[in-house]
Formats: C-alpha cells, sequence, structure tokens
C-alpha cells in the first residue's frame, strides 16, 4: 500500500514539472542589454551571457538575469541554447562578490540564486543546451555540467580551480560529480587543473565536440531535430529521466515502467504510434491531454 502511494506520488511529481511551465504564459522580453541578450525564434531560444568584460561571471546579477530568462514561458518554447560572448564561456562567481565587506547574508543570497538556476535548468520542461567556447570554469562549468546537452569547441577548457583561491569548488561539485566519474572529478577538484574538451568529451561532461567554425550549426541542427518531435512527451521524458538516476536499478524500472503506459495515453504517443504504422510524419498536438 505505501509502495503504491509511493509510486503514485512520484508520477505525480513529474506530471506537475510537465505542466507547471506549460500554464504560465507570458511575452518573451527583448534582446537585454545588460547581463544577457536573449532572442526566441521557431522554437529555439538563446540566452547569451553578456557581460565579457568580467569573463561573464555568475554575479548575482547575471544569475538573476538567467534565472528571469530561462523561467519566460511561450508556447511555442521547444529548446533553450546557453551561449556567451567573449574568450570565456564563463569564470563562474564574481570574487568581488564573496568578500567580507559584502556580508554573509549578500554571499547567501548568491549561492541560494544559483542553486535555483542550476535547479531550474534540469526541472524545465525542454531541453537546455550549453554551446561552449572557450574556458568554463568552477560555477561556469557547473552550469555547463548542468545543461542536459553540451557542445563545446576543441578549444575548449573546463576546470574547477577554486581551490586555487581558498574556496573548494562545493557547488560546482554537485554538477560536476554527477558528469564525469568520481575520480576525474575529485581530480578536478583537488588540482584546479583545467580538463581539455576531449577529456570533457570522454568523461561526459559535455556530449559533442566541434571545431569552431561549426559551434553554433551543430547546436542548431540538434536544437531544430528537438523541435520536430512532441513537447509533451519530451517534458514527460526529461522529468523523467533525472527522477530514475536518483533511484536503484529495479525502483528506475518500477518507476519508467509505470510512465511508459502513461506516455502511451498521451494523444501524442497514440499519434506517434499510428503514423508509425501508417508510414506518415506524425502531427504532433504537443498537448498533455490524455486520451485513456
Amino acid at each position: 500500500m505505501m509502495a503504491g502511494r509511493l509510486w503514485r506520488s512520484r508520477l505525480l511529481q513529474i506530471a506537475n514539472i510537465t505542466r507547471q511551465f506549460s500554464t504560465q504564459r507570458s511575452r518573451l522580453q527583448r534582446p537585454d542589454k545588460g547581463y544577457t541578450i536573449t532572442t526566441e525564434e521557431k522554437g529555439i531560444r538563446t540566452i547569451c551571457l553578456n557581460d565579457p568584460k568580467k569573463r561573464n561571471a555568475l554575479s548575482l546579477g547575471m544569475l538573476e538575469a538567467l534565472r528571469s530568462d530561462l523561467s519566460h514561458q511561450t508556447d511555442d518554447l521547444r529548446v533553450i541554447i546557453l551561449t556567451a560572448k567573449g574568450p570565456v564561456f564563463s569564470a563562474g562567481h564574481d570574487l568581488k562578490e564573496l568578500t567580507t565587506k559584502e556580508g554573509r547574508n549578500h554571499h547567501m543570497q548568491v549561492f541560494q540564486t544559483c542553486t535555483e538556476v542550476m535547479v531550474m535548468v534540469q526541472e524545465l520542461p525542454v531541453p537546455v543546451i550549453a554551446q561552449v567556447s572557450g574556458l568554463a570554469t568552477a560555477a561556469g562549468c557547473q552550469l555547463v555540467a548542468s545543461c542536459d546537452m553540451a557542445v563545446a569547441t576543441d578549444t575548449s577548457r573546463f576546470a574547477t580551480p577554486g581551490v586555487s583561491v581558498g574556496l573548494f569548488c562545493s557547488t560546482p561539485a554537485v554538477a560536476v560529480g554527477r558528469s564525469v566519474p568520481r575520480k576525474v572529478a575529485m581530480e578536478m577538484l583537488f588540482t584546479g587543473h583545467p580538463i581539455s574538451a576531449q577529456d570533457a568529451l570522454l568523461h561526459g561532461l559535455v556530449s559533442r565536440v566541434v571545431p569552431e567554425d561549426e559551434l553554433e550549426e551543430t547546436t542548431l541542427g540538434i536544437a531544430n531535430r528537438i523541435c520536430e518531435t512532441s513537447k509533451s512527451v519530451v517534458a514527460l521524458g526529461k522529468a523523467t529521466f533525472y527522477a530514475q538516476m536518483n533511484l536503484e536499478r529495479k525502483e528506475a524500472y518500477t518507476l519508467t515502467s509505470k510512465v511508459m503506459v502513461e506516455n502511451l495515453s498521451l494523444g501524442d504517443g497514440q499519434e506517434g504510434i499510428r503514423a508509425f504504422i501508417e508510414k506518415r510524419k506524425p502531427s504532433w498536438s504537443h498537448d498533455t491531454k490524455k486520451v485513456h
């Protein structure tokens, strides 16, 4: 009885995640000339970190801008791409905000806001892709690790160098430690030495490595492919993926088996099967309503 309630609770949580943003309609604001530049076209939103003079540091202002840009929902939104201006994707937190002068309360606000952004990336019902050119360090590396996918140039590098300045990268370690093998994460954290894009690919921190001149085209290719699929099915799949990753294998299969049945009850679940049988392209409704 208790186990049944537990699985119903987990399924309800997944359903809520897939629906919570679809019920919030708001218009995308015009491109921000401050911390970020945000545009949206054909279901693909691009959020560009726009503070290259400060190496796109994740200052409180930058984090608040990111939180706002990520939380804006439009009916057609299907994919979010995170990119950056300048030779550094992001150098992590702005250390000038982390001095005694700013005070403990400000420090807490910085890390709470950062956590909100990182969690939001994975709780959004649409895939988030990091498009990385250059260096991503500390919380910048954390942001890459938090994204669902990451495409990087072959000259990009990734590091968690906080130990070198007396501030161990404990919060970046949450995302990085869930993306790469433990011993690789520990070497990055204890030494602060950067790893290459090729090593980042080998260990699972990024999903693709391409030449600089192919970065945007490759990222858009992935985004456009996602736009060809059902929004409701992708939302359900993303929420389920992260939910099952925290479970033991048998529990994960129990949960995902139930979700597969829920997926089959979606209109788009049945439409996809019909289209396959009839040898035609599916016509997605992107709706979360159940047909049985």
